[in-house]
């Protein structure tokens, strides 16, 4: 991934971290998330989460694994709202994803997990 200077936010000693059953990991510096785009993190047990950041500064955590195709590709998904609530779109077969709850919008029996974020 390479970010522009001009779109990224103001540089920070801000890390975001995410809450693991093992505790808080610290993922990434915040400043290297770009509004309306995913960045993907490795987690300690192999697993991947997609990061997002929206234009009032709320970050969210997902896996990124798409439960439909098995592809670890949500990180690379088109962010927007849907009355009010932010989703992720599958760049695969464009199902969507709420970021505060990991439900799909377009098939109520899936979901994926989602993680507590919190800068530190």
């Amino acid at each position: 991934m390479t970010l522009a200077p001009e779109t990224t936010l103001a540089t920070t000693d801000l890390k975001l971290e995410l809450r693991l059953e093992e505790g808080w990991f610290t993922v990434c510096e915040l400043s290297a998330l770009t509004p309306g785009r995913g960045v993907a993190a490795l987690l300690p047990d192999g697993r991947q989460a997609a990061l997002f950041t929206d234009r009032a500064g709320r970050t969210y955590a997902i896996d990124n694994r798409d439960p439909f195709s098995g592809a670890a590709v949500l990180s690379r998904g088109l962010t927007g709202t849907d009355r009010g609530r932010p989703f992720v779109a599958s760049p695969l077969l464009k199902q969507r994803f709420d970021l505060e709850s990991g439900q799909c919008l377009d098939d109520e029996g899936v979901q994926v997990t989602t993680y507590e974020v919190r800068a530190a």
